[in-house]
């Protein structure tokens, strides 16, 4: 779909929990380069909560694709009582984290001013603000089955956490299937994730999957000088379980062989955990947060991703196969992007299974490089953010 110059772009509102930039966080990625694809055609108001401060030269990272950016800090305050207030209602405790009175007051008013011709929102963290507007058609992103993420965090939380995640899990499953018949369009990132919708109709409900930033897909000359690399937000609970479960499960093993396999790990906010893992193994090193996450990857020669929790699609493994790094990975998370077991991607789900799989790839060169650039063209053919935010911009345009 091409904007014409003889008529002037729609208005459309895009309402985000979190400011999309930086680019640490699966969400914001999405975001931010959804946005970018869909100013093209369209003027975008952005509104966006945040619970930290945003620097001015990120919002500045947004301002060539918006027309204007609201942007609304929630109070710690605000936060606490909004989340206690949940304990009276069955709604999730995260829809009462982001959302406040005041706020939603100032969003209508931007929303009744703006008159959009749609209004699109990411996760149903926000969905509140506008559920009850209906003078333009609204696009819901429920991005992933948020109910099966914290479902399967039930069994490996702590005994006094465990009865928290039951709650949430069943709020938001609720939810997820309420909201729905508040919006006349939904999305999702996988066929996965929308079977964990339960409402009848989730069958309605379009996959629009992540892409890959076109620098990916470059040809760069680098010194891989680490055999496994792990790139991800590093507080995040299924990140955190797949870099401990490469840590204390799959490199014993190589030190017990004495064959040589250095673990590199970079991302933003590394959890206590990871950061006294790095410290006490010599064979670990942790870089935390880099401009450019592409030096990273490109330092490694196999990227490893044993994420048995956790749901939507691993943006790490679409920028490591974009890379032409060969990837080994679980079917949970394989699930999302369809690659094909020995041919662009290796699936492994237990120990012995990814050993054998980065022994294989440590060896045999003509698997190694199979994998390498089967991998990347499965990447370049399926997940480009221009070609899967087109089926954004056609749900618009028909809506």
């Amino acid at each position: 779909m091409n904007s014409s110059n003889t008529y002037p772009k729609k208005n459309i509102v895009i309402i985000l929990s979190r400011f999309p930039f930086p680019l640490e966080k699966g969400d914001k990625l999405r975001a931010f380069f959804q946005i970018k694809e869909l100013s093209q055609d369209y003027d975008i108001t952005l509104i966006t909560t945040t619970d930290v401060k945003v620097k001015h030269s990120d919002i500045q990272k947004l301002r060539p694709f918006c027309k204007t950016i609201h942007l609304f800090k929630l109070s710690k305050i605000s936060i606490l009582f909004n989340v206690t207030l949940q304990f009276f209602t069955n709604k999730p405790f995260q829809i009462g984290y982001f959302y406040s009175s005041k706020i939603n007051f100032n969003i209508q008013k931007i929303i009744n001013d703006l008159k959009p011709e749609h209004i699109y929102c990411q996760l149903i963290r926000v969905s509140e603000y506008v559920k009850n507007y209906h003078l333009c058609p609204k696009t819901i992103d429920y991005m992933d089955a948020l109910s099966k993420g914290i479902e399967r965090r039930i069994e490996k939380s702590p005994i006094y956490l465990k009865w928290f995640f039951r709650s949430e899990s069943k709020r938001l499953a609720n939810y997820e299937c309420k909201i729905f018949d508040y919006f006349e369009n939904h999305i999702i990132i996988s066929e996965q994730d929308r079977e964990y919708i339960l409402h009848p109709k989730r069958k309605n409900i379009i996959c629009v999957p992540n892409g890959v930033d076109s620098t990916f897909f470059q040809t760069y000359k680098s010194i891989k000088d680490f055999e496994l690399i792990f790139v991800g937000n590093l507080s995040y609970k299924p990140n955190i379980e797949a870099v401990h479960y490469i840590s204390t499960k799959i490199l014993p093993y190589f030190e017990e062989k004495k064959i040589s396999c250095h673990f590199l790990i970079s991302g933003a906010s590394p959890h206590s955990s990871i950061t006294k893992l790095a410290f006490q193994k010599k064979n670990i090193t942790l870089t935390g947060w880099v401009d450019d996450i592409k030096t990273s990857y490109k330092r490694g020669k196999i990227f490893i991703a044993p994420m048995m929790i956790g749901t939507g699609m691993q943006n790490k493994l679409l920028e490591a196969m974009a890379l032409g790094i060969p990837c080994i990975t679980t079917t949970l998370a394989n699930n999302a992007i369809n690659a094909v077991h020995l041919k662009s991607i290796i699936v492994a789900d237990t120990e012995n299974e990814f050993i054998d799989a980065i022994e294989s790839l440590l060896n045999d060169k003509k698997l190694y490089d199979t994998i390498s650039i089967e991998g990347k063209k499965h990447i370049e053919i399926n997940f480009k953010w221009d070609i899967t935010t087109n089926i954004i911009k056609n749900i618009i345009q028909n809506a």
